[in-house]
């Protein structure tokens, strides 16, 4: 039986090193998102903030690739891949944007430290990457460290945090699927397409959601934030595409960092107990899963002892 998805090339040390840069970047770039959107949600509703700050954002991407030359005909952007992609990450910004209304943001970011879990048992399903038990129980171990950061059935359960969990899987899939996406589409294509149609989603939702009064301060939060998301899908596209997913998947971690200091910074919110060990047992293992990953992939480049 052949794989679902093609299997991804394995890609060079410098093509690894880079992929990490642009992961980290997206990552602090996805932060400053967050805040703009957490303080954007105290007058606006989710489908005004998608579909203003993601025409913003449309229009800032636009606008660098046609100053570069990446500007591709919509004939060019008809791709399957790249139209399921985009529906993945439709669904990803809803459940995400609605869970941080009513979410500290360190505590939404500790639960989305799921996500490397997550795309390591994708590519193990669909690209059919050899995962051995080894990770298997790490991915085990992860979701228990998730379980006890939502803590579900206890007194203080929020519901919400179901919604980060929709977005890991959304997110998941559309990661995955970025390694499908034809090479001839350039990052900022599908970083604008993207934008776009997440932009229109909302406008579509706002006769559901209804249309709350804003002031400029709203319009320059969401202004920034699109410069960030405009950032981060650049960044983030390029990290999948340019590296192994199993090497550059867990320097997602890194904005659980971010997210920590700026959520007490900016917000004055301290992650409790819970949440604090949650994150560390899902980072731990996410951590091992990369050890092992390396270690599996040092084993398959050595040479084979000749048989006497």
């Amino acid at each position: 039986m052949q794989s679902v998805l093609p299997l991804p090339q394995s890609s060079s040390s410098a093509g690894n090193l880079r992929a990490c840069f642009f992961m980290v970047a997206a990552m602090a770039a996805f932060v400053v998102n967050d805040i703009c959107t957490k303080l954007a949600l105290a007058d606006a509703n989710v489908a005004q903030i998608m579909a203003i700050r993601n025409l913003f954002s449309t229009l800032l991407l636009l606008g660098i690739a046609a100053f570069v030359g990446a500007l591709r005909s919509p004939a060019k952007l008809t791709s399957g891949t790249l139209t399921l992609r985009t529906l993945f990450d439709i669904g990803a910004t809803i459940s995400y944007i609605v869970a941080l209304g009513y979410m500290p943001l360190a505590n939404a970011s500790a639960i989305f430290q799921a996500m490397p879990l997550a795309v390591t048992l994708g590519a193990a399903l669909f690209y059919r990457e050899t995962v051995g038990w080894r990770r298997w129980t790490a991915i085990t171990v992860g979701f228990a460290g998730v379980l006890i950061i939502v803590r579900p059935g206890a007194e203080g359960f929020n519901i919400y945090s179901l919604y980060v969990l929709a977005c890991v899987v959304f997110s998941a899939g559309r990661d995955l699927l970025t390694r499908r996406v034809p090479k001839g589409i350039p990052a900022l294509m599908i970083s604008a397409s993207t934008a776009a149609a997440v932009s229109l989603t909302g406008w579509l939702m706002i006769p559901f959601w209804g249309w709350e009064p804003l002031h400029g301060r709203d319009v320059a939060i969401m202004a920034v934030s699109s410069v960030a998301i405009a950032i981060g899908y650049i960044c983030i596209v390029e990290a999948m595409r340019g590296g192994d997913i199993g090497f550059v998947s867990p320097f997602r971690y890194t904005i659980l960092i971010f997210a920590i200091v700026f959520g007490l910074l900016i917000f004055d919110e301290v992650p409790d107990t819970a949440t604090l060990i949650g994150a560390t047992i899902v980072v731990g293992s996410g951590g091992y899963s990369l050890y092992r990953e390396r270690k599996r992939g040092r084993r398959t480049t050595m040479p084979r002892a000749q048989v006497h």
